[in-house]
């Protein structure tokens, strides 16, 4: 049995990630400070979760690994934004020292997720040759991890990167703070879904189910296929001007609810706009993704109106940031003693 270390395991792609490791027979050291509840994997006895944080990982956390997938960032442009130091430590350096242990410690595959919106604003179907344009923390620490790391590649060390689009779908650390996820929910709850202007923007999307699939591909992958590359992840399909996106989501919507969808715009015009090809990974991996946005709202409406999910405060993430960072100073504020009623 090939042990895989998932870093950032907790959250939104790491707990759907680490389902479909174990059911297909890897034993998984699920590594996260689980800010969003520690209840979101299942229990396995395939599955040790180690409750540290990525920034502190030393040579113990890599004994006996075989692979490792570095999901942990923080994920989100505003969360980056406001939390710019610490994205830099954790999504870059924190990762950076995560492929150097690994490689040291006789790790075999390194998968980095990295984001599309390196290529920040471009006007023509970029691909993995394109110029980048980072226009945002999120994105420049991305870019950055990804120059750092894709030279520690060598015959004993695999190294791949993955562009992934904007990723959609239901999740148990569901995140209604993305895209798809957000209209959909706008749609289902109040028949209406704001929009930023102008809508021309392209940006290319992908269902969680599509890249976590990929990612147990590239673990059997031949590693000559695959070593020191970057790919695209995503579909031609799933490229789209976001007003023709929100008018998908809200014709699915309105079929599945029965009532009429308003669409609401607001802001400035979001000057961030790429397409993707994805041909590469079409061809050098023969793989596709495969599943469509009016999936990705079925499901969510589905978990929706079986009460398996709600937007809460934890499903959009700066916000949950702002939260757990004003309560950890509540707390030590008052805390006396080792406690606050309760003391020692």
């Amino acid at each position: 049995m090939e042990t895989v270390l998932v870093t950032g395991a907790g959250g939104y792609i790491g707990s759907v990630l680490v389902g479909k490791l174990l059911d297909r027979g890897y034993a998984v050291r699920a590594v996260d400070r689980y800010f969003f509840g520690r209840d979101k994997l299942k229990r396995n006895e395939n599955l040790s979760v180690t409750i540290d944080d990525s920034r502190k990982l030393t040579a113990s956390h890599f004994d006996g690994v075989d692979h490792v997938i570095d999901l942990v960032a923080i994920s989100n442009d505003p969360s980056a934004e406001l939390f710019a130091e610490q994205t830099w430590a954790i999504n870059h350096a924190g990762r950076v020292n995560t492929a150097n242990l690994a490689r040291k410690a006789g790790v075999k595959r390194y998968l980095l997720p990295s984001s599309a919106s390196i290529y920040g604003y471009q006007d023509r179907l970029v691909d993995e040759t394109s110029p980048t344009n980072p226009l945002t923390v999120y994105a420049r620490a991305n870019q950055r991890t990804e120059e750092d790391i894709l030279p520690l590649a060598s015959e004993a060390f695999v190294v791949t990167v993955l562009r992934q689009a904007t990723v959609f779908g239901y999740s148990p650390r569901m995140r209604f703070d993305l895209a798809v996820n957000a209209m959909t929910y706008g749609c289902w709850k109040h028949a209406r879904l704001p929009l930023m202007r102008d809508g021309k923007q392209y940006r290319p999307m992908l269902h969680i189910e599509d890249t976590t699939d990929l990612m147990l591909h590239l673990l059997k992958t031949d590693s000559n296929l695959i070593n020191g590359e970057v790919f695209n992840v995503g579909s031609e399909a799933n490229n789209f001007r976001l007003k023709d996106l929100a008018r998908r989501i809200a014709d699915v919507v309105s079929e599945k609810t029965g009532r009429d969808i308003a669409i609401e715009w607001y802001g400035d015009p979001d000057h961030r706009s790429y397409r993707l090809a994805f041909g590469k990974i079409e061809s050098v991996l023969k793989w596709k993704a495969g599943r469509t946005v009016e999936n990705g709202v079925v499901d969510i409406i589905d978990a929706l109106e079986k009460g398996l999910i709600d937007k809460t405060p934890d499903t959009l993430t700066l916000e949950w940031y702002r939260n757990l960072t004003r309560w950890h100073e509540i707390i030590r504020t008052v805390e006396k003693y080792g406690g606050i009623l309760d003391i020692q």
